[in-house]
């Protein structure tokens, strides 16, 4: 998600590759074993609700919908091609997922409003200043204490993994991607306010090395 539409950047850089993203992802990121540990970072959420920033086909809005029946999931991208995929995913799964067309750095919704926030695969296609815009604005809608979990693209755990994701980098574009590489994002939400910022795990994928991270909105009167 970027600032205006004709900056934005689809799931698999180009619109007409969008349907094939699933696919893509399925076979070249180990998305059942990242996502699972994704699922597992957030923990009981049973009534709560919770935010998919940067949902795109909906994959990890239908999981969290399946593993917290209770919850009210909101998935949240401004590709309309991708959400009318999760939507036919969402009814196919016979789960109800609330999905709304708006970037992530203007989002519409009320302050503290979300217990959790998720993100897959979202962040390394933003610009340094739009990962800044976008993390402060999922700051707003958390409540005090409500928890952060990321996964995308981290720093390289050695050098065949580093040679691999060169792939993503030439696909989805070097501004962007370089964070990435750098591993930085963990120091940003840290600048956002989010405190107990955790590099949860590693996965080494064909592309790269995927990498969780955690962290939570200070309770008021606390940092």
């Amino acid at each position: 998600m970027r600032p205006t539409p004709d900056a934005y950047i689809p799931p698999l850089r180009f619109h007409f590759l969008t349907r094939f993203y699933d696919a893509v992802v399925r076979w070249t990121t180990r998305e059942a074993v990242f996502k699972e540990a994704l699922l597992a970072q957030v923990g009981s959420a049973l009534g709560k609700r919770l935010l998919d920033v940067g949902c795109g086909t909906g994959t990890l809005s239908v999981a969290l919908a399946h593993r917290f029946p209770g919850a009210r999931v909101v998935g949240l991208d401004a590709d309309g091609a991708a959400l009318a995929i999760a939507r036919a995913k969402a009814v196919g799964a016979h789960v109800r997922l609330e999905l709304e067309k708006a970037f992530a750095d203007r989002m519409p919704f009320p302050s503290g409003f979300f217990d959790a926030a998720v993100s897959s695969l979202f962040f390394h296609h933003l610009r340094r200043d739009m990962k800044h815009a976008v993390l402060a604005e999922i700051f707003r809608v958390l409540r005090p204490g409500g928890s952060l979990h990321v996964a995308d693209w981290g720093r390289p755990a050695n050098f065949a993994l580093r040679a691999a994701f060169l792939l993503v980098q030439a696909l989805d574009g070097w501004e962007t991607t370089r964070d990435s590489v750098a591993g930085v994002l963990p120091e940003m939400m840290s600048q956002a306010g989010f405190i107990g910022v955790h590099h949860a795990q590693d996965f080494a994928t064909p592309l790269g090395t995927m990498a969780l991270y955690s962290a939570v909105k200070p309770e008021l009167g606390k940092t």
